[in-house]
């Protein structure tokens, strides 16, 4: 990595900087940005003030190799800066990074990770303060190791305690970082704030979901599926039903899992998920770990990096996870039988944001989640519709609530809708659904 600049200044120690946090690269001092030769005018001891400038502003200390050479008559300085071992190189107190050719202000977050990074370890690694082995439950550990060893990817014996302290997530009875989110009694409020919005200001069901991490993942998937529309295919001479949900389950679950897994816990924000009506988004705290790009998860030409290593060997254990980051290339191969669907995805303030939806639902060029209404429902049957279009485990009690009437009117709306054939019940009455037939 190069760059050229006119002149030593404050851009020229930005630069010199933000190559030792990277993968170092050299400065030409005295070339135009377009790579004319300008020359510079050096005196006795003008490399030796600089260098002398360069060690005493940077925190640590570094001590780059500092040439001259002639180009088409023209002095010109070369500035070799190698990668810094141990990371971040602060200038003044602050922190730069070579981005896109660029110098990058990094934050306290970024700083951190590249700290982390440095010297090979990750922050859920670190020891839990003021905690020890009492502090975990048995019965999640136990079930963890069962999954293990069921998944056949690695195997465990031994007692629980045994088996954490063979995964490094123990010692002296002290848990990790990791194993108090997997495992903890106590709730950590690491929160998963989840939500179904009718518009970006008017919520219609709301959730802060806490608990284990493994927890968490089944519990906001329940909550998403909850509020999914779902069609049926009827299909053989048995007339075997299908459900097909508004969107590919495997997808969402894989962001779900990519979200909880790799944000970053030091990070007071909670994770974000709202569900539109066409459209779900997916925000964590933290931003793309190491040198992974927004470009490279678009190709799948990276190498798998992670915030969270022993978070995310947990998962990759149990099989909820692969390891070697072919998330976003499953995600998109199961929204190809979604051909009206898109999937996007950026680094927005203090964090990465997901995106799924369409602008009109078609699966397998066969609509299957028609959005016409039976002429002769009344006002109140049609926004019962509409409830659970949007919640298909939506309660009576609430949709009393929300239509300002009684559960017993409730109740006689849904046998007429009942009636009429275009709803029904599917399960039992306290655990089951409501499904739309029209």
């Amino acid at each position: 990595m190069d760059k050229s600049i006119v002149s030593f200044n404050r851009q020229a120690l930005e630069t010199i900087t933000a190559f030792s946090n990277k993968k170092g690269g050299k400065l030409f001092i005295g070339v135009s940005d377009d790579g004319i030769p300008c020359g510079i005018e050096l005196k006795n001891e003008t490399i030796q003030n600089w260098q002398n400038e360069i060690k005493l502003k940077t925190e640590p200390a570094i001590f780059p190799d500092i040439t001259e050479i002639t180009i088409d008559g023209k002095q010109i300085v070369v500035i070799s800066v190698p990668e810094f071992p141990v990371k971040p190189v602060a200038l003044q107190g602050r922190y730069y990074i070579r981005k896109n050719n660029s110098n990058h202000l990094l934050s306290v977050g970024e700083i951190n990770d590249i700290y982390l990074q440095s010297i090979q370890t990750s922050w859920d690694s670190y020891f839990y303060p003021n905690v020890d082995y009492k502090d975990l439950s048995e019965d999640q550990i136990v079930s963890f190791i069962g999954k293990i060893n069921a998944g056949g990817r690695f195997n465990l014996s031994g007692t629980s305690f045994e088996c954490l302290k063979k995964l490094r997530m123990i010692k002296d009875k002290v848990p990790t970082n990791a194993a108090m989110m997997l495992f903890s009694k106590d709730e950590l409020y690491n929160n998963v704030h989840v939500g179904r919005f009718k518009t970006p200001s008017l919520i219609i069901d709301d959730k802060m979901i806490r608990g284990t991490l493994f927890e968490a993942v089944e519990n906001t998937m329940t909550f998403i599926i909850s509020h999914l529309k779902v069609a049926f295919e009827i299909t053989g001479k048995t007339s075997q039903r299908t459900e097909i949900f508004e969107y590919p389950l495997p997808a969402i679950r894989e962001l779900v899992l990519n979200a909880i897994i790799h944000r970053d816990y030091t990070s007071p924000t909670d994770i974000q998920i709202k569900i539109f009506d066409n459209k779900i988004t997916i925000f964590n705290p933290g931003k793309l770990f190491g040198d992974i790009t927004i470009n490279d998860l678009k190709t799948d030409n990276y190498q798998a990096q992670s915030r969270n290593n022993q978070i995310a060997e947990a998962f990759y254990l149990t099989k909820d996870i692969e390891k070697y980051g072919s998330g976003y290339r499953r995600i998109r191969e199961q929204i190809a039988s979604y051909p009206t669907m898109y999937f996007e995805f950026c680094e927005t303030s203090g964090g990465f944001l997901a995106a799924m939806g369409y602008e009109k639902q078609k699966i397998s060029d066969k609509d299957k989640v028609p959005d016409k209404v039976p002429d002769d429902l009344t006002d109140k049957q049609k926004r019962i519709l509409e409830l659970i279009k949007n919640n298909k485990r939506i309660t009576m009690v609430q949709m009393a609530e929300y239509i300002g009437i009684s559960k017993r009117k409730i109740l006689d709306n849904l046998n007429k809708l009942k009636d009429k054939n275009i709803i029904e019940r599917v399960g039992n009455p306290k655990s089951g659904y409501w499904a739309i037939k029209y």
